[in-house]
């Protein structure tokens, strides 16, 4: 055979084939790799019960919009419950005392309850040896359109320390 920049023509024809032989190799290196991957792509896309990515997607959006919808609700729900309780009588003052200094014992009492604008009713039970007075006064703003005694207050007063 002849030269080709001063080398032998065999020896150029043998680093050929041993270059195809090579790239050959890494041909059907990348083949196989490529077909793994095609496979484990096609499994992805399918999915397990032959729904696609697509599918599942939608799916995932729908729900998040859904727990959207239902956390907007409920939080307007608690704001609504959050505003009533304001209302609700929840704060309750007892103060118990002897309503006549001639012997005894604390058994008149007032009972204040009243809910967070300090609204409601004070309850005033005086005990004697003969009998019982009950009395009741309406209670806005920690105040009463009544004159309030001194035991009645103190009852009103306990609601205002109470958190």
């Amino acid at each position: 055979m002849g030269e080709l920049f001063g080398v032998d023509g065999g020896i150029i024809v043998l680093v050929c084939l041993g270059l195809i032989v090579v790239l050959f190799i890494l041909i059907i290196a990348l083949w196989s790799k490529l077909s793994k991957l095609r496979k484990q792509y096609m499994q992805m896309m399918n999915g397990s019960q032959a729904e696609n990515i697509e599918q599942l997607l939608v799916e995932i959006q729908q729900k998040l919009n859904h727990q959207k919808a239902e956390s907007a609700a409920n939080s307007a729900r608690v704001d609504e419950i959050r505003e009533a309780m304001k209302t609700m009588k929840s704060k309750v003052g007892i103060h118990r005392y002897n309503a006549f200094a001639e012997g005894g014992s604390d058994l008149s009492f007032t009972i204040a309850i009243l809910d967070e604008q300090q609204d409601g009713v004070v309850l005033t039970g005086i005990h004697s040896r003969e009998q019982t007075y009950v009395y009741a006064k309406p209670v806005q703003k920690a105040q009463s359109t009544y004159t309030l005694s001194p035991e009645e207050k103190e009852a009103i007063n306990q609601t205002l320390r109470q958190p």
